[in-house]
């Protein structure tokens, strides 16, 4: 009986031993490759911004900018509040006794002129009460504009000439009501307007005197 021994088949000769097959992955057609090698990286093309999305942020954009000027301007007037106010009252009162210097400029020259009469009693010329009230007019405007030193005697000035002001209400009751109702008349009117500059003015005296306060303690 004969005995067959299997012979292990060796590799030919210059072939390395045990060497195994190299395999090559496929790339797929829809993934762009840059670069060679193992460290080759895979370029992803990003999408960009929907026209929709760019189209909505413009206004809000326009709306944000809006909202911080706005508020820019708010701050910067609440810094300048009071000065605000006494200027603007200043230019009033300013221009409305610059306006008195010049005869029949003035649409309340007479009604003026007819209370500041009766309060002095006839005893002043019409001509030197009309120059009177054109300079103090003046001069609180100028005291209003300028402030500082001016400021103080310009408040006291103003309150005085206020008094003289409502006491036409009184003084002159037929220029200043309606016959048979309470409402006033034109000129009437034009006297009950000045409750705006008063309150402005109280404003304006109450944050100096305040200040005035506080510097002393």
């Amino acid at each position: 009986m004969r005995s067959y021994t299997a012979e292990p088949s060796l590799p030919p000769p210059g072939a390395t031993p045990h060497a195994r097959p190299h395999l090559s992955i496929a790339t797929p057609a829809s993934t762009p490759v840059s670069g060679s090698g193992p460290d080759s990286t895979v370029a992803s093309a990003s999408p960009g911004p929907a026209p929709e999305r760019a189209t909505a942020a413009a206004p809000r954009t326009a709306t944000a900018a809006g909202a911080q000027a706005l508020h820019r301007l708010a701050a910067h007037v609440n810094a300048h509040t009071h000065a605000l106010l006494r200027v603007t009252v200043g230019i009033v009162f300013f221009g409305f006794g610059v306006l008195k210097l010049f005869p029949s400029a003035s649409p309340a020259e007479q009604l003026a002129v007819d209370a500041a009469t009766k309060m002095t009693l006839g005893m002043v010329p019409e001509t030197v009460l009309l120059l009177s009230l054109a300079a103090l007019e003046t001069a609180i405007g100028i005291g209003l504009i300028v402030g500082r030193r001016l400021l103080r005697p310009a408040l006291v000035a103003f309150f005085l000439h206020m008094g003289g002001v409502f006491s036409t209400l009184l003084l002159l009751p037929d220029a200043m009501w309606q016959p048979h109702s309470p409402a006033p008349t034109m000129e009437g009117q034009y006297v009950v307007k000045n409750v705006v500059l008063v309150a402005v003015c109280l404003v304006v005296a109450a944050h100096e005197w305040g200040r005035g306060t506080v510097r002393h303690r």
